[in-house]
């Protein structure tokens, strides 16, 4: 059973992988994917900087993620060539690490903050969304990134709201009360898997 984790911005679903990881399940990591393939001489290095030229990069030849994140986030033209761009390559290499662990896992995770954006649903026999209300999902942004509140404002507005996402999800981990009250969702959440599987 291969399970999609997904969530806003500021949602919680970092801290979810975390409970994920400690119940001793695998979870591949769509965000630390791209990290990596962003790094110099990555396959998104490289198609990043074929694109937009060499004032994207730091003295040390490194991606200046803060530079290049304004570009992106600074109209819709470039944001959509930018997930043409990035995410033809991120969808081969994400298919390439799922095949190889579904042949290993019986159980297993990816974690994809954009999976319904990106139209990943298909890939999955469930989909877990960590949800939150916009109003703690702007103060945690704020607070975790030092943002101003327009800021904020503009990087959650970016994406699809959590309410949109509802439908898609097989189940919701409401994390708009504490860390304790986020454990046992999620241990009961797993508890269903292995009972059901």
């Amino acid at each position: 059973m291969i399970i999609g984790l997904t969530g806003g911005i500021a949602s919680g679903k970092s801290t979810v992988v975390e409970m994920i990881k400690e119940a001793g399940y695998k979870v591949i990591d769509a965000d630390q994917l791209v990290h990596d393939m962003q790094a110099q001489g990555g396959r998104l290095y490289r198609a990043l900087l074929d694109w937009l030229g060499e004032e994207i990069l730091l003295p040390n030849g490194e991606l200046n993620r803060p530079k290049l994140g304004q570009l992106i986030f600074s109209n819709e033209e470039m944001r959509k060539r930018s997930a043409e761009i990035q995410g033809t390559i991120i969808r081969e290499e994400l298919a390439a690490q799922k095949d190889y662990l579904a042949k290993k896992e019986d159980i297993f995770f990816v974690d994809i903050p954009l999976l319904i954006e990106n139209g990943y649903q298909d890939w999955f026999d469930q989909i877990w969304l960590v949800a939150v209300s916009p109003e703690v999902q702007c103060q945690r942004l704020i607070k975790r990134n030092h943002l101003s509140v327009e800021e904020a404002k503009m990087r959650i507005d970016s994406q699809m709201s959590l309410a949109e996402k509802m439908p898609y999800a097989s189940l919701v981990l409401d994390n708009n009360g504490s860390l304790d009250d986020l454990k046992e969702k999620v241990k009961s959440a797993i508890n269903d898997l292995t009972s059901s599987s």
